[in-house]
Parts: structure tokens; sequence; C-alpha cells
């Protein structure tokens, strides 16, 4: 099992921007497929980005032109710049790797003026 510590969070004006981190506990953090997943209040997770232990990302239509993922094998970590943030982007913000099946305890993005 891969342990996960998201943090980055915070309370930002609509417009505004955030860079999410997450470091992964595991050895072989370079072969895992990394994502990032929004879950708004009262909603399910959803799946926000992607990124594979080469380099090829993937984005939610909701996101696209506005989040990127990016990671730093050399730090296990993987990390999602927010920009042009909305209202509807409020909501906690987890990593994982894939078919890992335990979650962090995720942070809290909070988009309002």
């Amino acid at each position: 099992q891969v342990q996960l510590v998201e943090s980055g969070g915070g309370l930002v004006q609509p417009g505004g921007s955030l860079r999410l981190s997450c470091e992964a506990s595991t050895r072989i953090f370079r072969l895992y497929t990394m994502g990032w997943y929004h879950q708004a209040p009262g909603k399910q997770r959803e799946l926000v980005a992607t990124i594979t232990g080469g380099g090829s990302t993937n984005y939610a239509d909701s996101v696209k032109g506005r989040f990127t993922i990016s990671r730093d094998n050399a730090k296990n970590t993987v990390y999602l710049q927010m920009n042009s943030l909305k209202p509807e982007d409020t909501g906690l913000y987890y990593c994982n790797a894939d078919g890992n099946p335990v979650w962090g305890q995720g942070t809290q993005v909070t988009v309002s003026s």
C-alpha cells in the first residue's frame, strides 16, 4: 500500500491559483500512474487529472486548459497547478496511485469571493 499526504489547499478568490502537492511513500513511485481527484461538497469523488510514470497526462473536460498535473520522481511527489479557479472547483482534493486502495486525508480548496 502507498501512503499519501496532500497539501497546498486554501481559500482563494475566483480567477486565482493554487498549487497542490502530494508526497507518496513508495520506492517505485516512478512506475505508478498518479491521479488527482476532486470531491465537491455532497458529491462523489471524481478524477480530474492523471500522469503516467513517463509523464503522459490526461484531464477531465472541466479542468482542461486550467489545471496542470506534473511529477517529480526524485521527490516521490505529484503536483496539481490550478489556475483560473472557479467556485465549482471548491472541495477536497486527493491524489492516489493507480490501483492503491488507501486514500490520504485530502486538502481543502475553497474558491470564494
